[in-house]
């Protein structure tokens, strides 16, 4: 029997609390992988009461971080401090203690923010002398106090100065705090000791991962799915913030990956495409390694097209409906196809939810275009496997992806796709299987869609090379195999180090005597 490694599995926003690509990944791990047992570290914006995903045995616990609940984490979850200590702390959270120990880091900590040239080794020790001083002092005391308020407020207003080109309100002062205080608050949270951190995203949920480093030395991995430092820049961009809030939240995020890079013992992108972006933030080109998500090729198989939808020309895809995905683009392609195919039908199964306000535009475009009974924001699909064989045609239209299930498990059901050369879309799907499109290129998706429900020779060609594609390289096994030979490496790559450490010490003390 292999041995089994206490994996400490760290996520925000996904799983098991959310669904989507992420979750999907990290619901195989946990049911796959079989030298591993799981401790899940899920931060997430507000507290919630009930796991989405009916968890594997390999899961032994679920540690939640509500990170923008109205009351603290420690208010809503017990991590294990006893109520004494939490009172000793905020007794020792006094003026002095925050005016000679704590301000001297944080004034650090926005210098290194700020930075024309970050520096990751001079940031990681920033690091573990505010994850010292949480140790004994109060995180919300300190933070809320009124001489850190100063401190931060003053240093901005210098840097507003220096840089001479923006200025900012009292509401951006606040708001740019408000997200310190928020990324930072993971380092007051005790966390259990573990065999291995593994990331799922080269972002601020690397806090929990550093602890267990300063604490015990705990390897890091970290899995890129859709390059977090890409993806905030996107949404950062596109936001409606004034300039000083975009300028902290763009350099806090790039000083925080260029951590994340540093402190990793291994990277395990899911694509060839997000290495450039590693490379380009200081990732060691010698950690990485790419592992191609899998699917369980026995699960997403061919199917007969319902009988309700026999006569019908459908275009499945499965998406959450929010900006990434880009689901305006694709209801303008679908204008595009009903000037040709009038009966089209196009079927979005994913969470609307996420974000109503980007829902609410999405249902405004369609009734503009007059795709009331075209375009169908369906909702979550309890039987994913057997949506893809509902269309004719799947399609996925995102500005950022990763190694998106969604284009394997369609091809994998035999559906060709038409797609956006996004992340890792074009090392899984090739012409033989489907079509790729410039992100945003609604003209050309819409063409693309046209091609394929025309031609059902073309489909159905396309369909077998998408299956075979997946049977030859996408496979769950191949997947779950890569992991266990990672966990495997990084674990016996600590214990050869200890043991060169080890014996340098006693030739040391050797020479000594």
């Amino acid at each position: 029997m292999r041995n089994k490694h206490e994996v400490m599995l760290i996520m925000e926003g996904t799983y098991p609390f959310n669904g989507g690509g992420v979750s999907t990944w990290a619901h195989m791990l946990c049911n796959r992988v079989d030298n591993a047992e799981y401790t899940l570290y899920s931060i997430n914006a507000q507290y919630e009461k009930k796991p989405k995903y009916t968890l594997s045995p390999k899961v032994k616990e679920c540690i939640q971080v509500p990170l923008w609940a109205p009351m603290e984490p420690h208010e809503l979850v017990n991590y294990g401090k006893k109520y004494y200590k939490s009172v000793i702390r905020k007794l020792k959270a006094e003026d002095t203690a925050i005016q000679t120990q704590f301000l001297p880091l944080f004034t650090e900590l926005l210098e290194a923010i700020y930075a024309e040239t970050q520096d990751p080794k001079a940031l990681d020790k920033l690091f573990f002398a505010l994850w010292s001083y949480f140790q004994k002092r109060d995180y919300k005391k300190t933070m809320t106090h009124s001489l850190v308020w100063d401190c931060y407020k003053r240093f901005s207003q210098q840097q507003i100065e220096k840089d001479g080109h923006y200025t900012a309100t009292l509401q951006d002062f606040t708001v740019g705090m408000r997200w310190i205080y928020r990324f930072l608050l993971p380092i007051s949270i005790p966390v259990k000791k573990a065999d291995i951190a593994h990331l799922t995203l080269a972002g601020f949920p690397v806090i929990p991962a550093l602890v267990l480093k300063y604490k015990y030395d705990t390897p890091l991995v970290v899995t890129e799915h859709g390059v977090f430092i890409r993806e905030r820049l996107i949404a950062i961009n596109q936001s409606e913030y004034s300039f000083f809030l975009k300028n902290l939240l763009i350099r806090f995020s790039e000083a925080i990956t260029r951590l994340v890079y540093h402190k990793a013992d291994r990277i395990l992108s899911v694509n060839n495409f997000n290495k450039t972006w590693e490379t380009k933030y200081g990732a060691d080109p010698n950690k990485i390694e790419v592992i191609y998500n899998g699917i369980d090729s026995d699960v997403f198989v061919p199917k007969v097209k319902p009988a309700h939808r026999k006569d019908i020309p459908t275009v499945v895809a499965a998406a959450r409906v929010f900006e990434l995905k880009d689901i305006l683009t694709m209801i303008r392609s679908c204008a595009v196809v009903k000037a040709t195919i009038p009966n089209v039908e196009y079927w979005v199964y994913g969470d609307y939810d996420a974000v109503p306000e980007y829902t609410e535009e999405c249902r405004a475009l369609i009734a503009a275009l007059k795709l009331e009974k075209n375009f169908f924001l369906a909702g979550y699909h309890n039987a994913p496997h057997e949506l893809f064989c509902e269309g004719d045609v799947s399609i996925l239209t995102s500005i950022s992806e990763g190694f998106p299930y969604t284009v394997l498990e369609s091809m994998s059901c035999g559906i060709p796709v038409v797609a956006t050369d996004v992340g890792g879309v074009t090392e899984a799907l090739d012409n033989t299987c489907g079509r790729v499109c410039k992100p945003k290129d609604h003209i050309a998706i819409g063409n693309s869609v046209i091609e394929l429900l025309q031609n059902e020779a073309l489909r159905k060609k396309m369909g077998e090379a998408a299956r075979q594609r997946v049977l030859d390289h996408f496979t769950i096994d191949t997947f779950i195999s890569a992991y266990e030979k990672a966990y495997d490496a990084v674990m016996e790559a600590k214990f050869n180090n200890a043991i060169y450490l080890h014996q340098l010490v006693d030739e040391i003390a050797m020479e000594a005597s």
